[in-house]
């Protein structure tokens, strides 16, 4: 069996803890549905353990252990921070971690109706994370790049689920991102993966931020997307407003990523809708409606 063959149960869960951390180990144990990289479990009413899964290097949970602590005081939504490390053993050979669980419900499976209540604190999420990053942040070569590099993903999602009727109005929005002025602030700390299922909500608007395995140092136009892949649609201008850092440049770079990453949920979909391993059937429709704000702009 290898690693990624490893079956994950609420045993093997509780075995780990009784090794490593055994004051948490009587804590009631319960799968998180979702995850990919990352596999979930609730740990009482407070804690969850996030174990590696198909995470082929455990660099994007390191990353969290490192880097949460430092930003998640100054942030204004829950985020899971770590409270307890979990180290590769012979019964479990990959990482684990367990943190602070964040209430509410994944966007993928809820929705916002308080639109311009999101807006604000989405903006201001943001605001508040993208600040100057260390030398030492974390930085990646996918994630981050200008949308010139990304041409390839682009192509491949766009070939696969871009509707044939919005095929050249989606092209026109890339194309416009591709031709846009580079990022020429500093690096700045982001998330870099906002999409429905790595936010929450409650009560008709965004109450928390999870999985912050993708943070990088670099262009804030990544997670400036989120205006089109999160809030409902009309609530972009308002976002744009209120988060008052984005310059034309960036608004643009933003819309096309915007795009890049709504194909990409409707990928996943159809993957789910075709079975395939990793697809999540209902970001398909998220995707589509994601996309469908994209082309209405700002």
């Amino acid at each position: 069996m290898t690693d990624t063959e490893i079956e994950i149960t609420p045993d093997l869960v509780r075995d780990l803890l009784r090794e490593q951390h055994p004051d948490l180990a009587g804590l009631a144990i319960r799968e998180v549905a979702g995850g990919w990289g990352n596999q979930m479990w609730r740990l009482g009413d407070e804690l969850a353990v996030r174990m590696q899964r198909m995470d082929p290097t455990p660099e994007l949970q390191l990353n969290e252990r490192r880097w949460l602590p430092v930003l998640a005081p100054r942030l204004p939504l829950p985020v899971p921070t770590p409270v307890r490390l979990g180290e590769p053993s012979e019964r479990f050979p990959k990482h684990w971690t367990v943190m602070t669980w964040v209430p509410g419900e994944p966007l993928d499976h809820g929705s916002i109706s308080r639109g311009a209540h999101a807006a604000d604190t989405l903006a201001g999420f943001l605001r508040a994370l993208h600040v100057e990053a260390p030398a030492e942040a974390p930085i990646t070569t996918d994630r981050g790049a200008h949308p010139r590099n990304c041409t390839n993903d682009f192509e491949s999602f766009f070939q696969a689920v871009a509707p044939d009727d919005l095929a050249a109005d989606v092209r026109a929005v890339w194309d416009d991102a591709v031709a846009a002025p580079a990022w020429e602030g500093p690096p700045v700390w982001v998330h870099g993966d906002l999409h429905p299922a790595n936010v929450v909500v409650s009560d008709g608007t965004l109450s928390g931020v999870v999985d912050f395995g993708c943070l990088f140092a670099g262009d804030p136009a990544w997670d400036l997307a989120a205006a089109w892949v999160l809030l409902p649609e009309g609530a972009a201008s308002r976002f744009f407003d209120t988060y008052a850092r984005a310059d034309e440049a960036a608004i643009r770079r933003a819309r096309g990523l915007a795009a890049l990453k709504s194909l990409f949920l409707m990928l996943m979909g159809q993957n789910g809708d075709r079975g395939l391993p990793g697809g999540k059937p209902n970001w398909g429709p998220a995707g589509r409606a994601a996309l469908d704000r994209v082309l209405k702009g700002v």
